[in-house]
């Protein structure tokens, strides 16, 4: 084992949204920062792929093996890089609404109250859209909560067929709005995303290490077990010890809480940070179905650019949240979509002949996606050397709603448009994203005032470990039904704020 002769002030483990905008807020402070990623740069040809490509199984997929409930092995979607999984994002960036920080009856069951209110957010949500450079429109949603400035870019602008679909929706008496987008308007590298909006500019300051091909396998604590005081790299086959005053994770939920489950100790048994036997569950990803409706001939790569949440809270007959709609933009370049069932196969049957890439580029895609709610059997488990994430999709009810109404409005407006923009196929195949996909993953370390309840305190430090901080999407009590990434990114906007406070 080498140990590192460095002493650091703050150790960041993960470059995504919270790992790498946490970079970025603190590098001005001049303290001596080390950042670790597991992965390394990723080549422009590989995040902005825009064929057929992106249907391959094996890309942006993480080189091991998960388990599922059923004890089967599944290779996750998930992506180890400089950027994390921001670079293979959408770079939708939607503020949860106001009300998805209260307590909120569900048909299945109560999504939790936030320790923490939309207001206290709110500042970092403004802070966080002007970082990552988001486009969009204030005052088409029904559901936009309160904000206290524009979005700092205008909204993208809808492809011409796509403005076709969009006047048809509204015809239907609904809002579809503009999603908003980060985005850098370069053409080379379209999309914003935490390596060029954090690491990047962090880097420019000297106090600041990144290393790259460094795997994180344990957090070391000290005879007290109050405080970390190594973490264990992996590194070209070798061993490392880094020290440092402040540790932080921003793995993914689901690395994360392994990463602790996985550094048990003396005091720490059940693994770091878990006096209250709750890292690892709650752990939630929504209910996502991808739903396809013919159209004429397009390029596949378009952005998306529609969001409809007329059905967030729920509708006449169903007074329970059903959840958010988006269009996937280009079906040649939606990795998540990829994954899912092949939808595609229906449609072959319809345009015999056709191959995959002709069947995409005769598409529009939509996602639907509803709120899953916090479960403790919904967990990741450390079986010796396996990671077994257990999950059982619950809330059901109304994503299959959502689903079935979805696919009603699209019936309608395929019937009602006149222009040759969509197809009178009557076919609109659907399938959910399967176990592999764990986009939007959040839960497994949620933060809260008790330590009985709760792994996390406010500022996100780990209740049990003075030195020990999570700024991924571990900290959720509660998944609302749009992306997680901005809140993420919020978040760790905010407990930067705390650390500069710790560090002075």
């Amino acid at each position: 084992m080498i140990i590192d002769d460095q002493h650091y002030d703050v150790i960041i483990v993960g470059t995504g949204a919270g790992g790498g905008t946490l970079a970025y807020k603190l590098a001005p402070t001049g303290k001596k920062i080390l950042i670790l990623e597991r992965g390394d740069f990723m080549p422009l040809e590989e995040q902005n792929r825009s064929n057929v490509d992106v249907f391959k199984k094996e890309r942006y997929h993480a080189p091991e093996q998960w388990y599922d409930n059923a004890g089967e092995p599944f290779s996750p979607q998930t992506n180890y890089s400089v950027g994390g999984n921001t670079k293979i994002y959408s770079a939708a960036l939607l503020r949860m609404r106001d009300r998805d920080f209260e307590a909120i009856t569900h048909e299945a069951g109560i999504s939790p109250e936030w320790p923490l209110k939309y207001k206290d957010f709110e500042p970092y949500y403004t802070e966080a859209e002007q970082l990552y450079k988001v486009h969009g429109q204030v005052g088409d949603d029904p559901t936009e909560p309160p904000r206290s400035g524009d979005y700092p870019y205008p909204a993208v602008s809808h492809e011409p067929e796509i403005q076709v679909v969009v006047d048809a929706i509204a015809q239907q008496g609904l809002h579809p709005t503009t999603i908003p987008l980060a985005l850098t308007r370069q053409t080379d590298d379209p999309t914003n995303d935490s390596e060029v909006s954090g690491i990047v500019p962090a880097l420019k300051f000297a106090s600041v290490t990144l290393k790259t091909g460094a795997k994180v396998v344990g957090l070391h604590a000290n005879p007290s077990g109050k405080e970390v005081k190594a973490v264990e790299v992996e590194i070209s086959g070798q061993t490392y010890l880094f020290f440092g005053d402040i540790v932080v994770l921003s793995c993914g939920a689901i690395n994360s809480a392994a990463l602790l489950l996985r550094s048990a100790h003396d005091i720490h048994p059940n693994g770091l940070a878990n006096s209250s036997g709750l890292v690892g569950r709650n752990f939630m990803k929504h209910l996502m179905t991808a739903i396809v409706q013919l159209s004429a001939p397009n390029s596949g790569k378009f952005q998306r650019s529609i969001s409809v949440n007329d059905f967030y809270w729920g509708e006449e007959g169903f007074p329970y949240p059903m959840g958010h709609i988006q269009n996937t933009g280009g079906l040649l370049q939606d990795i998540i979509f990829a994954e899912s069932p092949p939808v595609l196969s229906l449609f072959a049957k319809v345009l015999p002949g056709f191959g995959l890439q002709q069947l995409a580029t005769r598409s529009i895609g939509w996602w639907v996606q509803t709120e899953d709610l916090p479960s403790l059997d919904n967990q990741v488990r450390i079986v010796g050397n396996k990671l077994h994430l257990d999950y059982t999709p619950n809330n059901t009810e109304a994503h299959e709603r959502l689903v079935y109404r979805w696919t009603e409005v699209l019936k309608a407006i395929e019937k009602n448009t006149k222009q040759t923009v969509l197809q009178r196929s009557g076919l609109h195949p659907h399938g959910e994203a399967p176990i592999q996909v764990v986009a939007h993953q959040c839960g497994t370390c949620r933060f809260g005032e008790n330590s009985a309840d709760s792994v996390l305190n406010l500022n996100c430090r780990a209740h049990d470990i003075d030195n020990l901080y999570v700024v991924d999407g571990s900290f959720f009590p509660s998944n609302a039904s749009v992306s997680p990434a901005l809140t993420i990114i919020a978040n760790a906007l905010r407990v930067g704020d705390h650390l500069i406070e710790r560090l002075k």
